[in-house]
């Protein structure tokens, strides 16, 4: 056996090619989020509404009512925040009602419920405890079941995932102390040894690494006689010798989630829990993600219902100068966001889940969109309420209630969001994971028109190409049914929603006029305007967001549920969200991106250095900023604590 390589050192170009190489090159099924971006509004995509078939509903339904009285009666959320910890009993609880299997095959033991009740289902696990949520998902959404279920062999399948359906918990490890969002330099090697990988390295923010009973690992495999080498991912009994869970880490919300640091010293794995070939590990946890993100938009839907009705409850009592709050319409129109919002969180998370259980659509964009515009909003609402609710939103429910006031734990919501803007691909990383896609289209026919390592043949042949596919797409952007008066009319109910929908459509074929300007005006350079793309995806996300929202409104009429409601809760958020479309289209040309690099340069080069004085730093002076991840022997006591 070799020894494990030292850590990988790259390049800005190497890391992108790496993480190029991990993405989904082919677009084999339609999406309406890649069309969106190219100017082309494709509403049949997307309307009418997909649905669950009948079998797949009475499942769904029959087990939310069956959770629905678990969570009422055996989980206590305040309890969980005080201790930090959710109860034994309760996970058990959980196991033996299946909610560790729900999204598995039921000839593996699971439930086999599709994204959409999954989503319901945590949406409301998660309004009486966002840890618990976070357990279920991180177990289902990235754990062993989702990347077997895709990628793992029949044999895998069979052996692991009746486990994870009933007794079994699973944790997703990638991240390391240096390594975040560019794997190109992870860690942690898995060297070959006859039938076996050894495993060395460190592994950090192990969400259910604490309590997990099995691990999806992604390694490092060095490049050798017989293996083409690469990340690469392994299912790992975490009782095997040489693991070691070094520290459960605690944070500013989610207080009740079992995520620690994992060390791996010479942790050997049978050859036959690699998933898939060798460096094909960024590529399974990528396209793992693609739904698994769709985890995250339902609890910020669980927190937009509970703001909401926490903020017309409260808003109801208290009275300012002779009447309600509600009625003062600096406070009204924040409760008209929290709102209009939560319709359109709800309708957004909807759609691209029924569009993942459809199988019809790539939804690669549609859940990233789905997870930005959900994280980003989620915490706005959060953030509204605790304003609503004054004094009140700032104190702690366990300080109202010893006063005898209602606990309503508003800040403890606040705390548990903010993480949802940062878990499994920060807001900075979605907009250019999401900008990427967008311009694959571009990047198809004139990239190599950009890219410096092409010879003048090559770029010659690229220009013929680009020359041919802007013939003819340019002049589609010109004009479009968003300018005719009478289209989709069938969105026109008592209130009027065509308007919008023609609103997108127009702004579709502008934001994608705007890339090819960018595009055009930058060429090579253009990866580095990340001001500039975070817009565009951001502009992308709210049509996303207005057409979901048309597109549930009218599903909601059809069915005769609560349609002229909706109907005026989707108009809200529509108008609010053309005027956040608006603003960030004058950001794109007029800004201070070229004004705030200089000033990063100043504060990076101590320039603003007087600035800082006058204070002291409670920080620790000794503390390292990156702990050292060198492989070896933990020096560490295990507080690894399986539940059975």
């Amino acid at each position: 056996m070799s020894a494990a390589p030292p850590k990988p050192t790259v390049t800005e170009r190497e890391a992108r090619q790496v993480a190029e190489a991990a993405r989904q090159q082919e677009w084999r099924k339609p999406s309406f989020a890649k069309e969106l971006f190219l100017g082309r509004f494709r509403l049949d995509l997307i309307h009418p509404h997909p649905m669950p078939t009948d079998e797949a509903a009475q499942r769904g339904e029959e087990f939310l009512a069956k959770l629905r009285d678990f969570v009422e009666t055996k989980v206590d959320g305040a309890l969980i925040e005080r201790e930090s910890r959710i109860p034994d009993d309760v996970i058990d609880g959980l196991k033996e009602l299946g909610a560790f299997g729900m999204k598995i095959d039921t000839k593996y033991g699971g439930l086999g419920l599709g994204q959409v009740y999954y989503n319901k289902a945590l949406t409301l696990v998660g309004s009486a405890s966002p840890a618990i949520g976070v357990l279920l998902s991180a177990h289902q959404s990235i754990g062993v079941p989702q990347p077997l279920k895709l990628f793992g062999s029949p044999e895998q399948k069979e052996r692991f995932l009746p486990r994870c359906a009933r007794t079994d918990i699973s944790a997703f490890l990638l991240t390391e102390p240096d390594v975040g969002s560019d794997p190109a330099r992870l860690a942690t090697t898995a060297v070959p040894d006859a039938d076996d990988y050894v495993l060395d390295g460190v592994k950090l923010w192990t969400t259910n690494g604490v309590v997990a009973d099995l691990l999806v690992v992604m390694a490092r495999v060095p490049k050798s006689e017989g293996h083409k080498g690469g990340i690469t991912a392994f299912v790992v009994e975490t009782n095997s010798p040489g693991i070691t869970v070094e520290n459960r880490n605690a944070f500013m919300g989610l207080r009740g989630i079992e995520n620690g640091v994992t060390r791996f010293h010479q942790v050997r794995v049978p050859a036959s829990h690699r998933i898939g070939p060798e460096g094909a590990g960024l590529k399974i946890a990528l396209t793992t993600l693609n739904t698994g993100r769709l985890s995250l938009p339902a609890s910020c839907v669980a927190a937009g219902k509970w703001c909401l009705k926490i903020a017309r409850e409260w808003s109801a009592a208290r009275e300012q100068w002779g009447k309600p709050i509600a009625h003062h319409e600096a406070v009204g129109s924040k409760i008209s966001f929290i709102a209009a919002t939560t319709f359109a969180l709800e309708a957004v998370t909807d759609l691209a889940s029924q569009m993942a259980d459809e199988d019809r659509n790539d939804i690669r964009i549609e859940g990233a969109l789905a997870k930005l515009f959900a994280s980003e909003m989620g915490w706005l609402i959060a953030d509204e309420l605790v304003q609503i609710r004054g004094g009140r939103g700032f104190e702690t429910a366990d300080s109202l209630r010893a006063r005898g006031e209602r606990g309503v734990p508003a800040e403890q919501v606040l705390r548990d969001l903010r993480i949802n803007r940062i878990f499994e691909g920060s807001t900075e990383i979605m907009h250019l994971l999401i900008a990427r896609e967008a311009v694959d289209a571009h990047l198809s026919v004139a990239g190599d028109l950009i890219d410096p390592d092409k010879s003048l043949q090559d770029k010659a042949k690229a220009g013929a190409n680009a020359g041919v596919f802007y013939a003819k797409w340019l002049p589609k952007l010109v004009a479009g049914q968003g300018q005719l008066p009478y289209t989709f009319s069938e969105f026109k109910q008592g209130v009027d929603l065509s308007g919008h929908l023609r609103y997108v459509e127009r702004t579709a074929r502008k934001l994608a006029r705007s890339t090819f300007y960018g595009m055009s005006r930058w060429q090579g350079r253009m990866e580095s305007k990340q001001g500039f793309l975070g817009r565009i995806v951001d502009i992308g996300a709210e049509l996303f967001a207005m057409s979901a929202a048309c597109v549930r409104a009218e599903h909601l009429r059809a069915r005769g549920e609560h349609g002229r409601e909706a109907y005026q809760l989707a108009d809200a958020f529509c108008r609010q969200s053309r005027l956040r479309v608006e603003e960030l289209f004058g950001r794109l040309w007029s800004n201070t991106d070229d004004l705030d690099r200089k000033v990063v340069k100043g504060v990076m080069s101590g320039t603003y250095e007087w600035l800082e004085q006058g204070i002291v730093d409670p920080s620790d002076d000794g503390g390292v900023w990156i702990a050292d991840a060198t492989p070896g022997p933990s020096t560490h006591d295990n507080v690894h604590r399986p539940i059975r």
